[in-house]
């Protein structure tokens, strides 16, 4: 089943290649969507695909890459997006 999400994460997000790991790994599960920084020190994605493979790419990002610190995660389930084709950083 497809499913899509809103996600903010906290913490020490930015400035570490977070954007690039999240859009790495969404690449590599077959996701669309896109990640972009905030302007308050969050990162914001939207994650879509198979639902297994989504809370999979969340897991990921809950992580994050070596150099940076998640404080925590907020989802959002959102409707789906049906003409998208791609995973892009913003």
């Amino acid at each position: 089943m497809e499913k899509r999400i809103k996600i903010t994460v906290k913490g020490f997000v930015q400035g570490v290649g977070f954007r690039y790991f999240a859009y790495k790994k969404a690449n590599e599960y077959g996701l669309t969507g896109y990640v972009k920084n905030l302007i308050n020190g969050d990162v914001e994605a939207e994650a879509q695909g198979n639902s297994g493979i989504v809370n999979d790419f969340l897991s990921d990002l809950k992580i994050g890459p070596s150099g940076s610190y998640v404080k925590s995660v907020i989802t959002e389930d959102i409707p789906l997006q049906l003409n998208e084709a791609e995973f892009e950083i913003k």
